[in-house]
């Protein structure tokens, strides 16, 4: 993956396993510096680097099968005591990194009442999202782990803390506020983590992170990962940790590496991710498939959700054995089955002429790992689509992949109900109009005949283009808008600055005037109605035969709704839903009445 090592120690505890001497003696800004000879660097599994069975148990039901570049390089010396200063890109795995070699090292991890490891971070976001990675890898091990941050009523902190934890993870500010108030106790504190260090003095967290780091005890192991080390960085490396060693991971790919093929990036919030994917299929209609998940547990639920909703799916992973990965190989090159599900260790080397698309149900952990797999389409000439599933939290992520790969990765809006309807129809008429041309319909027309004596030709066609489109579409009327996820402004809100802007699209009060070129139109139903804003998309949509995204805001009260509609299409928004239903029940629609 193009790691950049090299092994040249500090000196000052020669590499000797163990907590750091008394006297924390600090040495200038370390050279890279990976692990010392007594680790390998082509580990394949996470218990080759020193994990024991609690763990690599853990992570085996997780689905995970195979560590990270910057996971194979600091695990092994973390779990000597080392300190440690990881410089790699947000993505690459830094969490297992850190929390699978502490939970495991640790002294009292699952029986003391005191905090044994602090992880700051600088956002809550991120603390909620290391906090329940932490409380899976450590389950086995019985790890309470307590996320504290702001925005979060600090009594209900204080009695978690009271009850006893074993990892906090913390925003700096709210960290400070339980030292002040004497409520987190940090004596028995053994190993400190700095995650995202250059994100949190960006936000002015450098005064917080001192003060915290001097209530802490001198022996403790501390770590810090940073994507970037500008001097601040570097001065913090030198003032609080000892002899550390450093990982320094490039995943770049080389210059032109990446494929020329259309990409695409759709965001999803994660729990409409399934459904996100089942909409990007059927919209696509891929000759084969190619899909990407990070664990074999993903694959499997995929494998089911997507068989379930009338596709063809297939599992590769490295659960199986080589006799059930040429069966599912063999299934997709004869064309039984047109989804693979996979994850990268087991895509490595496929190579399958009849793909056309690739999916990252995830944003891949690094740059490279994304060129490797869009590289699976693309080959020879042909033409080839890469999609890629974004959480809002990914976004970074794929901002940096279209840093590094000087490759535009453009973002758009998930399709619709009604674009997906409407292309569920071009594909129909599409058919058809492929029967026609083949001919070979004698034996047809006897029935048409037979039925023009009782109906008009034009019915009998309908009929039968209805029947065909059921058939082509599997009969599914139940599907529903998926929400609009919004991507967050980049930089984050510092939780001690005042509360966050609201980001969220279509909740104007009905005293702001509609956009200009927009109307705003009443409807008689609300909240109360069990009215929700994709009932409301999906109506107009339908029935107005209007895109949902040209569709503006949406405010729904206990009683009534608000919609803006481009005002060329007002009156026939009006008519639509006038002649119509809405959730069963017929309701009044009008333009919203100006207010004096």
């Amino acid at each position: 993956m193009g790691e950049r090592l090299s092994l040249e120690p500090c000196g000052h505890r020669s590499g000797i396993p163990g907590p750091p001497p008394p006297h924390r003696s600090h040495c200038a800004y370390p050279p890279a510096f990976t692990t010392t000879g007594t680790h390998a660097i082509n580990k394949t599994t996470f218990g080759d680097l020193g994990l024991g069975p609690a763990i690599t148990d853990t992570l085996a039901q997780l689905g995970y099968e195979e560590p990270t570049p910057i996971q194979a390089e600091a695990i092994p010396p973390l779990l000597e005591g080392r300190d440690l200063l990881g410089n790699a890109a947000t993505g690459t795995g830094k969490t297992a990194a850190f929390a699978l070699p502490l939970l495991q090292a640790v002294p009292g991890i699952g029986t003391g009442t005191t905090p044994r490891v602090l992880v700051l971070v600088p956002t809550r976001e991120l603390a909620m999202q290391v906090s329940e990675a932490m409380h899976k890898y450590g389950r086995a091990l019985g790890a309470r782990v307590l996320p504290i941050y702001g925005g979060q009523p600090i009594y209900r902190q204080i009695k978690a803390l009271e009850r006893g934890v074993d990892v906090v993870v913390a925003t700096p500010g709210r960290a400070r506020d339980h030292i002040a108030r004497g409520t987190l106790d940090l004596d028995d504190v053994r190993a400190v983590v700095l995650d995202e260090a250059d994100e949190m003095l960006d936000m002015g967290f450098a005064e917080d992170i001192s003060e915290i780091l001097e209530s802490v005890p001198g022996e403790r192991q501390t770590l810090l990962f940073s994507a970037t080390m500008p001097p601040r960085i570097r001065s913090i490396a030198n003032s609080h940790l000892t002899d550390p060693v450093r990982v320094q991971i490039d995943d770049s790919p080389a210059p032109g590496d990446a494929p020329r093929v259309r990409q695409t990036a759709y965001v999803v919030q994660r729990a409409y991710k399934p459904a996100a994917l089942v909409r990007v299929l059927d919209a696509e209609s891929p000759t084969a498939a190619l899909v990407f998940c990070r664990t074999r547990v993903e694959v499997e639920q995929l494998v089911d959700t997507l068989n379930g909703r009338g596709h063809r799916a297939e599992g590769l992973h490295g659960g199986l054995t080589q006799e059930q990965r040429d069966r599912v190989m063999g299934r997709l090159r004869s064309g039984k089955s047109d989804l693979l599900i996979a994850t990268d260790v087991a895509a490595r080397g496929l190579d399958v002429d009849q793909l056309t698309h690739v999916i990252n149900f995830d944003v891949p952990s690094a740059p490279a790992a994304y060129v490797h797999r869009i590289g699976r389409v693309g080959r020879a000439g042909r033409e080839g689509v890469a999609i890629t599933l974004a959480e809002p939290r990914e976004h970074r992520m794929l901002k940096n992949i279209e840093r590094v790969t000087g490759q535009q990765v453009p973002q758009q809006s998930l399709p619709t109900v009604a674009d997906l309807r409407a292309r569920q129809m071009e594909v129909t008429t599409a058919t058809i109009r492929e029967e026609i041309v083949e001919g070979d319909l004698d034996h047809f027309r006897v029935v048409v005949e037979q039925l023009a004596d009782e109906f008009d030709v034009l019915d009998i066609a309908a009929a039968a283009v209805k029947l065909a489109h059921q058939a082509s579409s599997g009969g599914r009327d139940d599907e529903e808008e998926i929400p609009e996820a919004r991507v967050r402004d980049e930089r984050p809100h510092r939780e001690r600055g005042g509360a966050p802007q609201s980001g969220r699209r279509g909740h104007k009060g009905p005293h702001q005037p509609a956009p200009e070129g927009m109307t705003r139109i009443f409807v008689s139903a609300g909240r109360i109605a069990g009215i929700r804003p994709q009932d409301l998309v999906g109506a107009i949509a339908n029935e107005a035969k209007i895109k949902g995204r040209e569709i503006g805001a949406i405010q729904i009260t206990d009683r009534f709704s608000l919609v803006d509609v481009p005002a060329a299409d007002a009156e026939k928004v009006i008519a639509a839903l006038r002649g119509g239903s809405l959730k069963g029940r017929k309701v009044n629609v009008r333009r919203e009445r100006p207010r004096t």
